[in-house]
Formats: C-alpha cells, structure tokens, sequence
C-alpha cells in the first residue's frame, strides 16, 4: 500500500516506514503531523476520489529538522569593482511516515 501526499507544496510517494525531507513545518522532534492524501494505491484497487480520500489519513512523526545544500549567489559587474556574494540553506524537515490508514 502506499499514497500520493502533498507535502510542502510538491507531491511525494510515499509508504509506511519511508523518510522524506519536506518544508520546514512546526514542531519538535517526536510530534506526529497529518499530510493530505492525493491518491491512495491498495493492490489493485485507486482512490482518487475526494470524497473517499476524506476517509484516508496518513500520519508522520517529525524526525528532525534539517537544512538543504549551501547554494552560493554570486554577483558581478564588469570594469566597476562591484562583487557581491550570498549564501543561503533551506530549512527543512525530515519526516518518516507511521501509517496509511482507511
């Protein structure tokens, strides 16, 4: 079994026992979040319906919060001695996914 969740703004594919990173959310370390199911796949059988959806849930546990790659901005102007430099980390959260239930 596993789900189609939205989560931080992209889709993610995800079953029970997976660890994902997503957009930061709140809470600490142990707290359990709700993520909104987009399609459901049992065997054979699709949900995709929002009706039926409504009665899925899936549930994660906050693992930690984490931070992406350094990413490096870099400006530049030719013959003026303009340099600037930026760096940034997105943060983030990494969840694992507890259970898919109906």
């Amino acid at each position: 079994m596993y789900a189609i969740v939205r989560a931080g703004g992209r889709q993610e594919k995800v079953s029970v026992g997976d660890v994902l990173i997503i957009d930061k959310v709140k809470g600490a370390a142990g707290d359990s979040i709700d993520l909104t199911p987009l399609l459901v796949v049992d065997g054979s059988t699709v949900t995709s319906d929002a009706a039926k959806l409504a009665k899925f849930t899936v549930k994660a546990e906050v693992v930690k919060p984490t931070k992406g790659p350094k990413i490096t901005i870099m400006k530049f102007k030719n013959k003026t001695g303009y340099r600037k430099r930026q760096g940034h980390r997105q943060h983030s959260t990494q969840v694992k996914i507890t259970s898919i239930d109906a």
